[in-house]
């Protein structure tokens, strides 16, 4: 018969809370040992001359909490391979302790068995203490591993492990990122107890309490409205958008009306971003990220997918194919990395319905960018220049065929030699590391720059742009150049 090591809480307050049935376990312990003896009971034990033996020098002795775990956790399982043991610790012992966690994952496999003698949790003398309900939505959270996006700001929160200035600091960095600096929080010690201490304070003033100590948790109040800068708060602001009382217009698009508004909010982003316009940047993601939220929202209307999906899709994938980052695989420079990718991306897609590599680029993609993405492409198996001086021989060739089309009246010979001259400096470009879209982007810029001085010179002559020949019109235009613009 294996030996084992009985697990049990002392709960949240004095001796006289204790369940008979732990108060017996513990008083009948042959061997007893106790995670910290910082505890309302410990003194009631030592007064009944029950003895012990606590882990508060492990602590003395690590600094990291998951090295006080591992050593309590280790120690109690060697005990117990000579006799069986009583294991206390604070509240219960199913809630907030991580030693009770290790020693179920890890006792069977040595041959011991554990088993949860019960105990009252910190959590319902919490509540008392707040006098909050928790049917209306809680978390319990962990003051040393506190998330930012695991807090939910609409439901009652506790923090626990909030046991000096230091992890109380974190905690409030960590709630700042969500509530307001002065958002009203409550300081909970002893919960249940004789020494039970309640205090509300202003968040920022949250690491600057002295009685803060390993019995203390923090209470945070449900926020009566969702933040705006929830992703949930976006989600519904859509759905509701779309719903029965919602926009009419809203309610009246498709993916495929949104098609151009999605094209539009994209280049409007790509401005912002060529003018390092960080207030415009942010303002321009969110009008890209509202057109993904409403192709969500048109796909959960219409029972086919959810945002969700979308999430899983792209997070799937970018594990997938990071194995350099989430897996073992190595990659010590881009290069190897853009191979693993271009690699694992082939094998996702296979190649049975592919009828050509050029398949694998976007149709929707403008035409300018299409090019670029086809020569790419090409490039990779082979079919390509070695150098630019190569490619500009070709275009060369193509303006020679351009200009014997323009003397000509076959509009459609014009269009097409023109493409193939459009298409040959794409060629030149790429081959020099230059992307076509940027580089005719600055032009566009730069062009409108230099227009609107022309435009600022006409103006202040108090006349108009039909009152200049294009000679003098373009003298303004070199000023513009000379000056930088």
């Amino acid at each position: 018969m294996s030996n084992q090591i009985m697990v049990i809480g002392l709960g949240a307050g004095d001796i006289d809370q204790l369940p008979l049935g732990i108060y017996k376990l513990v008083k009948n312990a042959k061997v007893l040992f106790l995670r910290t003896k910082e505890h309302p009971v410990v003194s009631d034990l030592e007064a009944e001359g029950i003895h012990f033996v606590s882990f508060d020098n492990v602590y003395e002795r690590n600094d990291q909490f998951e090295e006080v775990y591992e050593e309590i956790t280790e120690s109690l399982l060697t005990a117990a391979k000579n006799e069986n043991i009583v294991y206390a610790v604070p509240g219960h012992p199913l809630v907030a302790e991580k030693t009770v966690q290790l020693l179920l994952e890890r006792g069977e496999k040595q041959g011991i068995e554990i088993l949860i003698g019960g105990g009252q949790s910190f959590i319902d003398p919490l509540f008392a203490a707040v006098k909050a309900d928790p049917i209306e939505g809680f978390q319990l959270l962990d003051g040393t591993d506190l998330h930012r996006d695991d807090i939910r700001t609409n439901q009652h929160l506790i923090i626990g492990q909030v046991y000096d200035a230091f992890s109380a600091s974190n905690v409030k960095l960590t709630l700042m990122e969500k509530y307001p600096d002065d958002y009203n929080v409550f300081i909970v010690t002893a919960a249940g107890s004789k020494e039970e201490s309640i205090k509300q304070i202003p968040l920022y003033e949250l690491d600057r309490q002295v009685e803060i100590n390993n019995l203390t948790s923090v209470y945070v109040p449900p926020m009566k409205k969702t933040l705006l800068k929830e992703f949930s708060a976006l989600r519904s602001i859509i759905a509701e958008l779309r719903g029965p009382n919602g926009c009419p217009w809203d309610k009246k698009q498709t993916h495929l009306s949104l098609k151009k508004y999605l094209i539009e909010e994209s280049y409007e982003l790509l401005e912002a971003i060529d003018e390092d316009d960080i207030d415009h940047i942010v303002e321009e993601l969110g009008d890209v990220l509202l057109q993904v939220m409403l192709h969500a929202q048109i796909g959960e209307d219409e029972g086919m997918f959810s945002i969700e999906d979308v999430i899983e899709g792209i997070s799937d994938k970018m594990i997938r194919r990071h194995p350099h980052v989430f897996g073992d695989t190595v990659a010590k420079d881009v290069e190897v990395v853009l191979k693993n990718w271009n690699e694992i991306k082939g094998q996702e897609k296979g190649h049975g319905a592919q009828k050509t590599v050029l398949d694998e680029v976007g149709k929707g993609l403008p035409a300018l960018i299409r090019a670029y993405e086809y020569q790419k492409s090409a490039s990779k198996l082979g079919f390509d220049w070695d150098r630019a001086e190569e490619a500009w021989k070709k275009v060369i060739e193509e303006m020679k065929e351009f200009q014997e089309e323009i003397t000509k009246k076959d509009k459609q010979k014009q269009i097409s030699e023109f493409g193939d001259l459009l298409f040959a400096m794409v060629n030149v470009g790429r081959l020099l590391s230059i992307y076509p879209e940027e580089a005719l982007e600055m032009t566009n810029q730069k062009f409108k720059r230099r227009f609107q001085f022309i435009e600022e010179q006409v103006e202040s002559r108090g006349k108009t742009f039909s009152d200049f020949t294009l000679a003098e019109l373009d003298q303004f235009w070199n000023q513009a150049k000379k000056a930088g613009l």
